[in-house]
């Protein structure tokens, strides 16, 4: 008889709500823990047989799959948004741990990727850099707001930089609003001096990568996005082709279709219909799609890759697709040559990479 045992853990910042089924589906116990890594060692620890755990991605997954994942046979964490099933019916902690269970033992979940630890400190810098570039961007995004709101128009970069602020200041004539953008000012200084500080610290860190060094082949691929794509995607031989890697990024086209065969003489025949269109797949790495849609656009006004978008629009074809097209061949030969090595050919670039192996 087999003794494998699925655990399912609905984990929440003070308590973890966990269920355990045998192979049969029959409830063996199921308890509420604290959070704590020292409580959910000793639960796993005092289960015998082959265990198999699973828990949604969140906050506090990275961490938990560090506590967990030398203690258990398998360990799956995975997708929230492809657990329609816990959507429905009653809604609880436990309902959710057992339902995670459940699915484990049927082999129903997605996982996502946990695992590589040559880049956690690279992607812990990586969430840095962005979150300053974000805070940044809000508080520009503020100042325009308030020269704007008074009809005075502000468009480049000239509003923020500090040589011209008595300027720019002397044009608002309200004391409230002057008082507002100096505030706003005097948060924006420090906050660009820490994404300069922030950046240099990621750029350092991505340099130590021998990918850095291979992707810096790729051009329209800066030192940011190198550092940003080899943060997100961790080891190239994860995808094991090109198509799986488009999905990743966003690039991926959903087809619909529904009532495919009709039955003859012969029985089934497949109908002839293309299935429907629904475009691109909505679950993938936003910061992926980001860095190659951004590199996709710069390449189509820069060669070598201007070349390759003007012949496909030459051609008939859309240029929003054109855009997609040249962003999933950027892609495609930044994964080609992450994995195999070598140098970029601009003189091959239609044929080049077009298979991820």
């Amino acid at each position: 008889m087999t003794s494998d045992k699925y655990v399912g853990l609905d984990v929440h910042q003070a308590s973890t709500s966990i269920v355990v089924l045998d192979c049969n589906g029959k409830l063996i116990c199921e308890s509420v823990i604290r959070t704590r890594a020292d409580a959910i060692r000793d639960f796993i620890s005092g289960l015998s047989g082959t265990i198999h755990v699973t828990f949604e991605e969140g906050t506090q997954a990275a961490w938990l799959y560090e506590v967990i994942r030398r203690l258990v046979a398998e360990l799956v964490v995975c997708d929230p948004r492809q657990n329609k099933v816990l959507a429905a019916g009653n809604k609880g902690d436990r309902i959710d741990a057992k339902k995670l269970a459940e699915l484990l033992r049927a082999g129903m979940l997605k996982s996502v990727y946990h695992s590589n630890h040559d880049t956690k400190m690279l992607k812990q810098l990586t969430h840095n850099y962005d979150s300053f570039v974000s805070d940044t961007t809000r508080v520009m995004s503020r100042i325009k707001a308030v020269f704007r709101g008074q009809g005075i128009p502000c468009s480049g970069r000239d509003v923020y930089y500090k040589r011209n602020r008595e300027q720019w200041m002397t044009r608002l004539a309200e004391p409230g609003l002057r008082t507002r953008a100096q505030f706003l000012f005097d948060e924006l200084e420090p906050l660009k001096a820490l994404r300069r500080a922030a950046k240099n610290v990621m750029l350092k860190e991505a340099r130590r990568h021998q990918a850095f060094r291979i992707l810096s082949e790729v051009p329209t691929l800066g030192p940011i996005r190198i550092a940003q794509i080899i943060a997100a995607v961790g080891a190239p031989h994860r995808f094991r082709t090109r198509r799986q890697f488009w999905a990743y990024c966003g690039f991926a086209v959903v087809t619909r279709s529904t009532d495919d065969y009709r039955f003859e003489e012969n029985g089934p025949l497949r109908r002839s219909r293309p299935p429907a269109t629904r475009g691109l797949n909505r679950n993938f790495n936003r910061r992926l799609k980001h860095v190659f849609k951004s590199a996709a656009l710069q390449g189509a006004s820069k060669e070598p890759f201007k070349s390759y978008y003007q012949a496909r629009v030459a051609a008939g074809m859309r240029p929003e697709m054109a855009r997609l097209t040249l962003a999933r061949k950027i892609a495609n030969i930044t994964l080609t040559l992450w994995k195999n090595g070598g140098q970029f050919n601009e003189h091959k670039l239609s044929e080049q990479h077009d298979r991820a192996t």
